[in-house]
């Protein structure tokens, strides 16, 4: 008589529930301010939480200034982040000065906040050389435009810092389109496959460009997409920034300690275009849409939050309002007093030995310069 075979029926449809069902969104702070996962709440003092609440109010008025000076002519390619302040700034508020960033075009808040000047940001924009000569100490790389490209590299920094023996960490950001390019997978799975010291953020703020999150990935998350790599994924209420702090400082603290990179995706949405060259949000979002995320403002939940601990009033608001604007009017003015960038400026830092052929450029502009 045959044995009978018991075949273990394949469900591949469970299997992926199973794993969608494990990514649920980690929140700390409700649309109220109100502490709704108290055993999340990262250990920071009265004067931490009213910091980060000065840095949040600061960058969002260097946003709206931006803008403005955008429209004047007075900086050059610039990317809104009104409605992604927590996202941006807790998750740098939990690195230490060692740490590196490698950010995309969206992320220069990040880097002010890490010790680039202002004004180097402002030449930056403008596309002047100046602005990507990072003082020493201040470890953060220029702007990557290509999408995604700096997974790749953040991949790399971590590796090099584990065989350096540092403990320190590379955080690397992209937004929710930058999942879709060959290097976001090609970096999470290298430094999953060496433990690298990395931390991976996906600002995932609903719009590729024009492109909704849910037409550019069967994916029901963006943190899901770690599992391929073996890593951590988490994802967390990216308009909470006592959420983002929580998950970046977890994740450093198990990067230093040996434990390999995470990704983490934030939940978040930006209030302007994706730059200003030229996107108009109305085209491809609601009005009912942009009014739901409104609700979940940053700067208001945490406001209310603060508040209620008795630490934060309109006069701190407002002193930290001025301080931006004086800031920002001090640092365009140095921005403008920077020499005026020439094609022998450019030609000149190529190469440490020019080869001939831009020797003989480089003498054929001297000459014109000159005139």
């Amino acid at each position: 008589m045959a044995s009978k075979t018991n075949k273990a029926s394949l469900d591949a449809m469970k299997q992926l529930e199973k794993v969608e069902e494990q990514f649920q969104t980690i929140q700390i702070l409700n649309e109220e301010g109100e502490v709704v996962n108290e055993a999340a709440m990262p250990e920071l003092s009265d004067e931490q939480l009213q910091e980060l609440m000065k840095r949040m109010v600061y960058t969002r008025i260097l946003d709206q200034r931006s803008i403005s000076l955008n429209r004047q002519g007075r900086l050059g390619f610039y990317a809104p982040t009104a409605g992604q302040e927590a996202s941006q700034l807790a998750s740098q508020f939990a690195l230490e000065k060692e740490d590196f960033i490698l950010p995309g075009y969206r992320d220069v808040p990040q880097m002010i906040w890490h010790g680039l000047p202002l004004s180097q940001a402002f030449l930056w924009s403008r596309g002047h050389l100046k602005g990507g000569d990072i003082p020493e100490g201040v470890n953060v790389i220029s702007p990557q435009i290509i999408i995604g490209a700096q997974y790749v590299q953040a991949a790399g920094v971590a590796l090099g810092m584990k065989k350096r023996g540092q403990k320190s960490v590379a955080i690397t950001y992209t937004g929710d389109g930058g999942t879709s390019q060959g290097d976001f997978s090609e970096g999470i799975n290298f430094a999953g496959a060496y433990k690298a010291p990395a931390i991976f953020v996906i600002q995932n703020n609903q719009f590729a460009i024009s492109t909704p999150r849910e037409k550019q990935t069967a994916a029901k998350t963006l943190a899901q997409k770690a599992v391929a790599a073996g890593i951590p994924g988490v994802v967390v209420d990216g308009m909470d920034p006592l959420a983002v702090y929580a998950a970046v400082r977890e994740a450093r603290e198990r990067a230093v300690n040996g434990e390999g990179p995470t990704l983490i995706e934030t939940m978040t949405y930006r209030y302007g275009p994706h730059t200003m060259a030229g996107d108009d949000p109305t085209r491809y979002r609601t009005s009912d849409l942009d009014n739901e995320w409104e609700k979940k403002d940053p700067l208001v939940r945490f406001r209310k939050f603060l508040e209620k601990k008795g630490i934060w009033n309109e006069e701190m608001e407002n002193e930290t309002i001025e301080r931006a604007k004086e800031d920002i009017k001090v640092a365009i003015k140095e921005a403008d007093s920077a020499p005026k960038q020439k094609v022998t400026d450019l030609i000149s830092i190529m190469y440490e030995e020019l080869p001939q052929n831009l020797v003989e450029q480089n003498e054929i502009y001297k000459e014109k310069e000159s005139k």
